[in-house]
């Protein structure tokens, strides 16, 4: 008999993507030609130094801008072509993103804030869900605060609680810890990789911090627009662990009682050294 073999499904592929940018008789290529696929349900940092288009590919990823060539399918769906109207529904249905700036609205209050991307599905759970999630990661007390009200730290926290709330299949993250102290970014490194390995949505991240990239099950570097570096999977035993995790229904996943901002959930040593991996 032959060995069975397991089709790894991929959530995120790019074909020769180029970025041009223009101003007025000149041009600005940002990526060159970029080609990659992701896994589902695995963990990946982008990293290099600035300028080498990280943030660029990431709004191309996820459908917040469109290349200039190539091609981008996220979940199966060729991105080409789709309508404004038609890469928002591609992203409440599919896309998480949490920006380095929070990007909450500032006249919303945490929970309504959360709640958004579920209010554009008419789900009528919205409220209880995210009063939930929120719960979840330690702000069940501050639901009806607004973003003013809140430290850097808790707004992140609930940014990263609205990206997840609709159960995205693949969640964007530029710089989440960028804007916060080494105690605060140790937390919410924790959260966003708690609730990845409880969900099982992919993880896409830029940053410029070593300690974060290496939690990761794979590295992409890149230089100058195009892909330099590509470090794959650590060990095989990591992809099915990834793709298999986070079947169950996510309104079970995130009623567990345990915050998330317990001592224990907290990443081990927090006094983390930010450096630029662009070496």
């Amino acid at each position: 008999m032959f060995p069975v073999m397991t089709v790894i499904p991929e959530i995120l592929s790019l074909r020769n993507v180029t970025k041009v940018y223009a101003n007025g008789s000149r041009t600005l290529t940002v990526l060159h030609e970029v080609s990659l696929s992701i896994v589902a349900g695995t963990t990946c940092a982008i990293i290099g130094p600035s300028g080498s288009g990280k943030t660029t590919l990431l709004g191309l990823c996820a459908g917040l801008d469109r290349p200039t060539s190539g091609e981008v399918y996220v979940d199966g769906q060729l991105l080409n072509g789709l309508s404004e109207d038609g890469l928002a529904a591609m992203r409440n249905r599919s896309v998480g993103f949490v920006f380095q700036s929070f990007q909450l609205l500032p006249t919303l209050t945490a929970l309504e804030n959360v709640m958004v991307p579920l209010e554009l599905r008419g789900d009528r759970q919205a409220h209880s869900l995210a009063a939930a999630l929120l719960e979840r990661v330690g702000l069940g007390d501050r639901l009806q605060h607004y973003p003013a009200q809140l430290s850097g730290g808790e707004q992140q926290r609930i940014a990263i609680a609205r990206a997840f709330i609709h159960q995205p299949r693949i969640l964007f993250a530029d710089e989440p810890t960028g804007n916060l102290d080494d105690d605060t970014s140790a937390q919410i490194i924790q959260l966003l990789f708690t609730l990845n390995q409880e969900v099982g949505t992919t993880l896409v991240l830029v940053t410029h911090d070593a300690e974060l990239a290496q939690r990761t099950q794979r590295i992409i570097r890149l230089r100058g627009g195009c892909i330099v570096d590509d470090w794959p999977l650590r060990c095989s035993d990591q992809i099915g662990e990834s793709i298999n995790r986070g079947n169950g229904d996510f309104r079970n996943a995130i009623s567990h009682s345990s915050s998330l901002n317990s001592p224990a959930h907290r990443f081990s040593g927090s006094s983390k050294e930010k450096r630029e991996l662009d070496s």
